[in-house]
């Protein structure tokens, strides 16, 4: 009996162990060839190659300085193998003086650990020159990899600076947004770079290696190539961008041309920045001098400089006025002064303009007849229809973070602060000042609808890949409106070429224009103050802004100019020489046809 209990659990214990077998051997197969494959098989990504930017004129703007990075094996930090790690240093040293060992190996250290099978970035970009001539002598260290890694160039250095952006390494917070950025690691981080970055860094190309148990390459399974080296084309001429950035470069401000179908030919923000000091890295020193440059060289002035626009907004509220409570008949006898509420509203004329319809208002810059025209229309009129000709929002450009400004409202302040509107701050919105706020994007953008009837949207990008940008309109404009928005046009003509016109002494083009001039005042003046001081008198940081918006040829619009100069005082003073350059040089260059 005992005998017979031993052969049965005998017996059991070799049909268990043979079902084992069978399981593990027939039924499981798949899953550990699976688990073989995941250990034997390495899948990397291919980082691909940042597409070039290039100017209306294929001029390149933004492209790729060729390089190369260098790796070392992993798993040499610790005490048996570090004299190794400090050999392959000390070549490299030898080889390529410029590189600092102590940098590399503590990059080296940091990025080691067991669980670490790849090689570690010490160098992450050697020139071409520089590699070439030792690049076979490296080449044989089995512990060295040298890779081909380019290099985000910027021939034009700081010219449109802030049009073109920059890129820079990415952080952890982009690599989450985008996990491309782990094997690329550069990002666009402001500007066009930043807007297209995800068009211009492409497509991750995919290779599967069979590796040894020392994680050795024998066998290439699959390769696909990344989609890479996109082109974009920008409407930009960097040769009429040069030419604007020599001319303002003593000044700070903003400068924008653009055609009547929204393609903007330049654009400056100034001051501007040289673009390679961020592309591996800005030091600390230049960061701080940057942001702390009181003329603000970091800031994009074209998309979030917020101004207050002054007599430029005229050219919008005398439209508004003249189709809505009032018509083009209506005028003022403009004093020099004009009392609400026990405050005295000065025009800027100190002895006044006489009798004022809208036409002369605009030629002459009357603020004696806003102020008026204002108080029989009212605020909300006002706001609503700055709002429609695309003041108080984004105009759309293809340019990252943009600003909207401010349309003063009764709705607004109560939101804002919560009190009552008063009838004194619809007289300063009319003549642009108070809250009201906005940037110079936005004035080339009101310009173009006076000048077109239609509300364009800006664009930089003429063509991405294959896809060319088509111009984009909106028909924003009652029919009253765009029956009576000639004689606005008018107004704007005699500012660039009339007798008493704001901006006619300052003008010498070939090229008929209109348009408005502006001060906005940076500092209030006191109510007391009996005589106002000359701009030039002022302190520089105290000095109001100086506008000059235009478009031409008169009769035929084909381009805005618009040009802001910090602190430059008169707009016709400050920018008229900067705009009629601007126009000769269209004309000479062939854009402007009469």
């Amino acid at each position: 009996m005992r005998l017979k209990i031993i052969l049965l659990i005998f017996t059991v214990a070799w049909i268990s162990l043979i079902v084992r077998v069978f399981y593990l051997a027939i039924q499981h197969n798949d899953y550990y060839e699976d688990l073989s494959d995941k250990n034997t098989i390495k899948t990397e990504l291919i980082a691909p190659v940042r597409g070039e930017i290039l100017d209306r004129n294929n001029n390149p703007i933004a492209i790729n300085k060729l390089g190369f990075k260098i790796e070392i094996a992993p798993h040499l930090s610790s005490k048996k193998n570090m004299a190794t790690l400090d050999e392959e240093l000390d070549a490299l040293v030898k080889y390529i003086p410029a590189l600092d060992k102590a940098k590399m190996k503590k990059e080296y250290i940091k990025n080691d650990s067991y669980y670490n099978q790849d090689y570690i970035e010490v160098a992450s970009f050697i020139s071409y020159k520089d590699i070439m001539p030792v690049y076979s002598i490296l080449n044989l260290r089995e512990n060295i990899h040298i890779i081909s890694a380019p290099k985000r160039f910027y021939p034009y250095s700081d010219t449109a600076s802030h049009i073109i952006g920059y890129v820079s390494n990415a952080n952890q917070n982009d690599i989450d947004r985008d996990p491309l950025l782990s094997i690329i690691g550069s990002v666009g981080k402001n500007g066009i770079e930043r807007y297209y970055n995800t068009f211009l860094e492409g497509e991750a190309g995919e290779r599967k290696v069979k590796v040894s148990a020392k994680n050795e390459e024998i066998q290439e399974l699959y390769h696909k190539n990344p989609v890479e080296n996109r082109k974009l084309i920008l409407s930009i001429d960097m040769n009429l961008q040069k030419y604007i950035s020599d001319m303002f470069k003593d000044e700070s401000g903003a400068v924008i041309v653009m055609d009547v179908n929204g393609a903007v030919l330049a654009a400056g923000s100034f001051p501007e920045y040289d673009l390679n000091t961020f592309v591996s890295g800005i030091s600390t020193e230049r960061w701080k001098e940057l942001i702390e440059d009181i003329d603000a060289p970091f800031t994009n002035k074209l998309i979030n400089g917020l101004y207050p626009p002054g007599s430029v907004v005229k050219i919008g509220l005398g439209l508004i006025f003249i189709t809505t409570t009032l018509n083009e008949r209506w005028g003022v006898n403009c004093t020099g002064s004009y009392v609400v509420s026990n405050r005295n509203f000065r025009c800027w004329k100190k002895d006044g303009h006489g009798h004022t319809d809208i036409r002369k208002a605009i030629r002459e810059s009357c603020d004696d007849y806003f102020y008026k025209a204002s108080v029989n229309t009212g605020i909300e009129t006002m706001s609503k229809g700055m709002l429609r000709y695309g003041l108080g929002e984004k105009t759309g450009i293809d340019l990252p973070n943009e600003f909207i400004g401010t349309i003063p409202s009764r709705e607004w302040k109560r939101k804002k602060y919560n009190q009552a509107w008063y009838i004194g701050e619809t007289l300063n919105t009319a003549i642009g000042q108070g809250d009201f706020l906005v940037t110079p994007m936005q004035v080339a953008q009101l310009t173009a609808l006076i000048a077109t009837g239609k509300l364009v949207t800006p664009h930089v990008a003429q063509k991405v890949g294959d896809e060319e940008i088509k111009p984009e309109f909106r028909d924003v404009l009652s029919d009253i409106e765009k029956k009576k928005i000639g004689i606005i046009r008018q107004g704007m003509y005699d500012v660039c070429n009339a007798d008493h016109g704001t901006a006619t002494p300052f003008l010498h083009t070939k090229v008929r224009l209109a348009g408005k001039t502006g001060t906005a005042q940076v500092v209030g003046i006191s109510q007391e103050t009996k005589k106002r001081l000359q701009e030039h008198e002022m302190k520089y940081y105290t000095r109001s802004h100086a506008w000059l918006t235009t478009y031409g040829p008169y009769k035929n619009p084909q381009y805005i100019v618009t040009v802001l100069v910090e602190h430059g005082g008169h707009g016709g003073h400050a920018a008229g020489d900067i705009v009629s350059k601007i126009y000769d040089k269209l004309l000479q260059d062939g854009y402007i046809k009469k």
